[in-house]
């Protein structure tokens, strides 16, 4: 059979303990529609998808395909049914051609692989795709977009009529993401596929989707036409409010002399990638620099280089005119913070508590003491949490337990309390809900406003073009376009970050 299918969730209800994650959702995904799955991080939406694809079978409730009652057990049931996803992270095997990735995620593979044969079928069903990639060259060697048309080819080689895209376009330039989108929409229109969006970007709700449906705490929360719903309706329905804080209004107040300054910083390539190769980088007071660029150009190596993570071979770097080493000692002294990329992982100890994670920042200060003084600790802890709106069971709670959103509040709260003459953020609002990135923009902007430079990269350029004063693109290591953040052209920035201006 092929074809667009029609699915439907009926009273499905998940429960992990005392925990719900899903408490009585229905919601119908109609035949060759684009529907998107809105919500707050923890408002249920992984829990249905896996739900509906056989990860978690449902305490309660049943699940329709096709009108009829379907048994969803485990990913092969969902699998023979024509259900699918693409993840938010790639799953294709780098070191393999596209071809050998396809053939390989068949479930009927043959012992001796007959690779002439496969290879006509192969270029026989690309004649039937709406768009195309190269089947013989490494996956590795593709480009971001590239991969991901691949990862949809390859659901569509396997069979699927109802594919569920996870953030799709979290990685893509806006030129790749208006492509891939349309393409999607136009496959979807066409009667091959039933299609589900999550994502968190209201925008391309608007452009790309038929149907929304609303998640908030594991309940409904609301559906219907994206044409007949606003980007305020939409937010209400996922965080119980009737809009999100707007970011402090950016201060007119020229910025101020260079805090950081890098002079021909150079480090040796990795794993076949460039090296940095950064000419002169320049982070005024009370002024936000963003970077942008695809991910893999050097971004995080930079980041690196700031945190002490790894040595440069040549260059220079100041902060306010003095030489900094990245050393622990030297971030203390010149208030550099650096708030890195998954935080969970790069910048907390998950086993470890609120309070002590809080803390961080005062282990190397200890008055004098050979111990650590756990009623100051905590009174800090419980300021910060106050402050920045931190949910967490107990100040005690392994940090671990935390949303992804209150993950990124304690890590900013501690990064950002105290004097902060730089403050280097790497992606701070991947992955988070709309509520949360309001909030941690809202914090980065005040930084800003308060005095402090702010250096931010970032692979979703709507975060660029909306904080940063200033915008540099990086590409291979290096530093190749400038340009003033107001009025920014997005696709010429675009343009820049592949190689195409």
């Amino acid at each position: 059979m092929t074809g667009a299918i029609e699915v439907e969730a009926v009273g499905i209800a998940k429960r992990f303990g005392a925990f719900t994650a899903l408490d009585g959702v229905s919601a119908r995904f109609r035949p060759a529609r684009v529907h998107a799955l809105l919500g707050e991080n923890g408002a249920g939406k992984s829990t249905l998808v896996k739900c509906l694809l056989g990860y978690y079978r449902a305490d309660e409730g049943s699940i329709l395909v096709e009108g009829r009652e379907a048994s969803i057990e485990r990913p092969a049931d969902a699998d023979a049914l024509g259900l699918g996803m693409v993840y938010q992270h790639f799953t294709l095997v780098p070191s393999m051609t596209v071809a050998e990735n396809l053939v390989m995620a068949r479930a009927d593979v043959p012992a001796v692989i007959d690779w002439s044969r496969e290879r006509t079928a192969l270029a026989a069903f690309m004649q039937t795709m709406p768009f195309q990639v190269p089947l013989d060259i490494p996956v590795g060697r593709l480009a971001a977009g590239e991969r991901q048309k691949t990862e949809i080819v390859k659901q569509l080689y396997l069979r699927r009529r109802f594919l569920v895209l996870d953030e799709p376009t979290s990685v893509l330039t806006p030129a790749e993401a208006e492509q891939m989108l349309g393409l999607v929409r136009e496959l979807t229109h066409s009667g091959a596929i039933t299609t589900v969006i999550i994502t968190h970007k209201l925008r391309e709700v608007a452009m790309f989707v038929d149907d929304v449906t609303v998640l908030r705490r594991g309940r409904m929360a609301g559906s219907g036409e994206a044409r007949s719903l606003s980007a305020a309706a939409m937010t209400a329905m996922m965080i119980g409010e009737p809009q999100v804080p707007a970011n402090p209004e950016r201060r007119g107040v020229p910025a101020q002399a260079p805090v950081l300054e890098i002079t021909g910083l150079r480090t040796p390539g990795i794993g076949g990638r460039a090296g940095l190769g950064i000419d002169k980088l320049i982070v005024r007071g009370r002024e936000i620099v963003g970077i942008a660029g695809v991910s893999g150009n050097g971004q995080a190596g930079l980041v690196e280089v700031l945190a002490g993570q790894r040595a440069a071979t040549d260059g220079e770097m100041l902060v306010d005119g003095e030489p900094y080493d990245a050393t622990r000692g030297a971030a203390q002294a010149r208030h550099v913070r650096v708030l890195p990329e998954e935080p969970l992982r790069n910048g907390c100890v998950p086993r470890m508590t609120v309070t002590d994670n809080l803390n961080f920042r005062t282990f190397d200060d200890g008055g004098g003491r050979f111990w650590l003084d756990a009623r100051a600790m905590g009174q800090r802890a419980r300021r910060m949490i106050d402050m920045f709106g931190i949910r967490a069971p107990s100040p005690l709670a392994p940090i671990g337990v935390l949303s992804g959103g209150n993950v990124q509040r304690c890590v900013l709260a501690r990064e950002l309390d105290g004097e902060v003459r730089l403050l280097v953020v790497a992606n701070p609002c991947f992955g988070l809900d709309v509520k949360a990135v309001a909030d941690i923009r809202a914090r980065i902007m005040a930084a800003r406003n308060a005095g402090t430079a702010v250096l931010l990269i970032s692979e979703d350029l709507d975060e660029i073009l909306e904080l940063a004063d200033r915008i540099l693109v990086m590409r291979e290591g290096r530093i190749v376009h400038e340009t003033p953040g107001a009025g920014a052209d997005a696709q010429a920035i675009g343009a820049h970050m592949v190689g195409q201006h």
